[in-house]
């Protein structure tokens, strides 16, 4: 049996469309259909229902994925780890989130890149979760940071870390409000307050509200920034409440930049999954960047 056609037809069995695992192999999508066509007339049944959006593999084509897949990685392996040698530069593309990937996973890996007595590139890309999910489906990046899990065959995710949220303002809002009105329970001592937030839709405040008062907020935005760093700033500046990741804003904290608004018994997390696509941790500087921020993360949380 060619292994070609085998590899093609593991990718349509990960990514779920012919249109797309054309795009990871660097292929048609005629010859994509067609080389699985090849594979199941010489199996002699078919491997794929087709659908209007995607196919959805036959219990056939499930048990063959079942059992070529790791074969097939193997080879990945084999084939990466000849190339990954000292005199070659290994590109790695990661997408993510701006904020956290600026201030947590460059960082660490451009640590890596330079400890680890292998040749690191590093190409980063920032966007939504769902921008860097489906850049890293399309082949785009090797690794991504996101908040959403991914559904699916193409995507395998692993957690990497929680993020705990902070509801902060200036030391001046704090005194306006009053340490009174701060301590008691529900929301009201914060309604109507001016908001910075990175959306209209206040995700941020608006997860925290859900989460700690049970409620949605009444103020809508005062500034709308697209950059929690930003947020930070508007922040310290006075010109609203926010609800920020404590490890960005943990040093403003401590210098009394910014004070902590609330203090819940249970504060709200939000967690991140490092996500690669399927098969690809065969790739020894995949491999190598995807176990190190996992190891790096430990001291995140």
């Amino acid at each position: 049996m060619d292994l070609a056609l085998l590899r093609t037809f593991v990718t349509v069995h990960r990514a779920g469309s012919f249109t797309r695992a054309a795009a990871l192999l660097g292929l048609s999508q005629p010859a994509v259909t067609s080389q699985i066509r090849t594979l199941e007339r010489q199996l002699g049944r078919p491997l794929f229902l087709r659908q209007a959006r995607g196919v959805t593999p036959t219990t056939i084509g499930d048990e063959l994925a079942h059992k070529a897949a790791p074969h097939l990685d193997a080879l990945v392996e084999i084939a990466e780890t000849g190339l990954d040698d000292e005199s070659s530069v290994r590109t790695l593309h990661l997408a993510g989130p701006p904020e956290f990937t600026a201030e947590r996973a460059l960082p660490a890996l451009t640590e890596l890149a330079g400890d680890d007595g292998q040749r690191l590139a590093l190409r980063a890309s920032f966007g939504t979760a769902e921008e860097v999910l489906e850049g890293l489906a399309a082949g785009h990046h090797d690794l991504a940071i996101s908040t959403a899990r991914p559904r699916g065959a193409l995507l395998t995710a692993t957690p990497l870390c929680d993020e705990e949220h902070v509801l902060v303002g200036s030391p001046r809002q704090a005194e306006l409000i009053g340490a009174q009105k701060l301590r008691r329970p529900g929301a009201s001592a914060l309604e109507n307050l001016p908001v910075v937030e990175v959306h209209e839709s206040l995700p941020f405040v608006s997860r925290y509200w859900a989460s700690v008062f049970d409620s949605r907020p009444a103020a809508s935005g005062t500034v709308i920034v697209p950059d929690l760093r930003a947020v930070l700033a508007c922040a310290i500046a006075g010109a609203g409440l926010a609800v920020l990741p404590r490890y960005l804003c943990a040093t403003a904290l401590e210098r009394g930049d910014v004070v902590a608004l609330h203090e819940p018994a249970v504060p709200p997390l939000r967690t991140y999954v490092l996500v690669v696509r399927t098969g690809t941790l065969a790739i020894p500087h995949i491999a190598r960047a995807h176990e190190w921020l996992l190891r790096t993360a430990a001291d995140w949380c």
